[in-house]
């Protein structure tokens, strides 16, 4: 394994962790008797394996259901000092209940101390206030940390990137959980402002929410070659020094197989890279024109700006997406959480809106008289049943 300094934590990072939200039994709280006994053994199986090959930092959160109370049987049996473990938990307007909530989570994790706590889900203006306000969230966690049960406090985010900036630029915090990867770049801005404050860089859920690379489409398996498109997206992160670890959110002891084949890539990344970037942004151009790739982004109304909020922006991302590289399974199943997603994938579908009725809004956009049929396009082409977050099925 490899590791990297995590920002001002100066812990040494490995350059993967093991997410934890996909091997636990339940997405509520159950008792430990109702967990399947092949449930659990599948689980501490994925946790010694991921210590075995080094991957030493284990993250979960309060909203994962059963997850940290099944780690609990397994992380005390490991040893301590060799062991980051991270939580998180969703910053509330009433600071004592994010204080339970972090009791209860220390309890089931059957542990005295956390290494990393973070304030889970500053996605907008509110959430960030419930965290830095007088005598909020963060000044809970702040005495967590004087009491010696958490050694670093730090964020996740889903939100837009000059939402993550603000967070950032309050200097509250040592590290940073957030998503980037190939298909979506757009928090580098927010990466940057980072790493000006030395924080550590967590990258969530790259494989799924980068395009659900476990189950790639043929294209992409094509243009990616000779990598598979999650070792090139493992590989195209890593490259960045900014970047000091991705989440590998493995279900089984297997899962952390694959992601592997990229460490030996590290030494000269750009070698294997250059050609498969090359390769990805010509069939962009090609299939898309060279105009729209460059500025479909650009001017385009925030959901909170459009009718009835149809999240402009992102449908015309996961209509790109479709068109250049077959990934019409992952954005299906990202357009149909619009309207489901709360904060954490806010807005709502094209059909929330008729797409002419968006013209106004989309008067400074320099595409604005193709966007409407677009996003018809888009709406024909993903439309199914509604999708949950995993949280909430």
């Amino acid at each position: 394994m490899l590791y990297r300094r995590f920002g001002r934590t100066e812990l040494q990072m490995p350059v993967f962790s093991c997410g934890g939200m996909r091997y636990q039994y339940k997405w509520q709280d159950v008792p430990q008797s109702e967990v399947p006994r092949d449930n659990q053994e599948n689980l501490e199986a994925t946790i010694r394996r991921a210590v075995e090959l080094g991957i030493n930092h284990i993250e979960t959160a309060r909203g994962y259901g059963s997850s940290e109370m099944q780690l609990g049987q397994i992380l005390p049996k490991l040893p301590r000092e060799k062991l980051i473990v991270q939580t998180k938990i969703i910053p509330t307007a009433d600071s004592q209940e994010f204080l339970r909530d972090f009791e209860k989570s220390l309890q089931y994790l059957d542990l005295d101390y956390v290494d990393l706590l973070g304030l889970h889900g500053i996605n907008n203006p509110e959430f960030l206030d419930y965290s830095i306000r007088p005598n909020g969230c963060l000044e809970v966690a702040k005495k967590l940390k004087e009491q010696g049960k958490v050694r670093s406090i730090g964020f996740s985010t889903h939100a837009s990137t000059d939402m993550i900036i603000q967070a950032i630029n309050t200097n509250e915090f040592d590290y940073v959980n957030l998503h980037w990867y190939y298909i979506n770049q757009a928090n580098w801005a927010a990466i940057e402002a980072a790493t000006q404050h030395d924080m550590g860089v967590f990258i969530i859920s790259p494989s799924d929410k980068g395009g659900k690379l476990y189950n790639p489409p043929q294209k992409l398996v094509n243009l990616c070659a000779p990598l598979s498109p999650m070792v090139f997206n493992d590989l195209f992160c890593l490259s960045h020094s900014q970047v000091h670890t991705i989440s590998l959110g493995a279900a089984k002891p297997q899962d952390f197989d694959e992601h592997l084949k990229t460490l030996e890539l590290l030494d000269n990344p750009s070698e294997v890279l250059l050609p498969i970037v090359t390769r990805l942004e010509q069939e962009a151009i090609a299939t898309l024109g060279e105009d729209w790739v460059n500025t479909w982004h650009v001017n385009l109304p925030t959901f909170s700006e459009t009718p009835n909020q149809v999240n402009v922006p992102v449908i015309l991302w996961l209509w790109n997406l479709a068109r250049a590289y077959d990934l019409v399974d992952y954005a299906k199943m990202r357009y149909n959480l619009l309207g489901n997603g709360s904060h954490w994938f806010p807005g709502n579908k094209v059909d929330k809106a008729n797409p002419l009725e968006l013209l106004p809004c989309l008067s400074r956009s320099p595409h604005a008289d193709k966007i409407p049929a677009r996003l018809a396009q888009a709406h024909q082409l993903f439309d199914s049943e509604a999708v949950q977050r995993l949280s909430k099925s």
